[in-house]
């Protein structure tokens, strides 16, 4: 844990399936892929990017419906497919000039733990993993896909204005 605080942050970075989502993954016989996304979290991610804080989701899966929501909600910097997350977002942040202290990343399972480490301000959904939890700087109530994404919005933005 960092000892950084919300308001520090000038980047999050989340990971999308357990996060964005609940975890499941919904296939049709037909092999198409669907999720599903929480539409106030997608209010907390505007918010998050009009109050000038850079968003990037970072996934180890590849996923259409991903690429058209971070889309849809003006997300510019979206990573799929990744194997190594930490050297993806070190790519994001260092083009953009931004020190890693002075981000926060989301996460929920043992793949976020070496970018959870690796942050200024480490986050868990409340259905996370036991090991990311203890990793983590805080935790949402609410679980991935069920609001988790706008409470850490939120908190972002609440301690952002306090430090104001």
């Amino acid at each position: 844990m960092s000892g950084r605080t919300p308001g520090d942050i000038r980047l999050v970075a989340f990971d999308v399936d357990g996060v964005f989502t609940d975890g499941r993954i919904h296939l049709s016989d037909e092999g198409i892929e669907s999720k599903a996304f929480h539409t106030q979290d997608g209010f907390g991610v505007r918010s998050l990017i009009d109050a000038g804080i850079t968003i990037a989701v970072i996934s180890g899966r590849k996923s259409v419906a991903v690429e058209k929501r971070m889309a849809e909600l003006g997300v510019r910097h979206v990573v799929q497919g990744c194997k190594d997350k930490v050297a993806a977002f070190d790519k994001i942040i260092s083009g953009l000039g931004i020190a890693r202290e002075e981000c926060a990343y989301v996460g929920d399972d043992i793949p976020d733990l070496a970018l959870l480490g690796h942050v200024g301000y480490a986050i868990a959904v409340a259905n996370a993993v036991p090991a990311v939890h203890r990793q983590c700087d805080f935790s949402t109530s609410a679980a991935g896909g069920f609001g988790a994404v706008r409470e850490v919005c939120d908190l972002i933005l609440s301690a952002r204005s306090q430090s104001d």
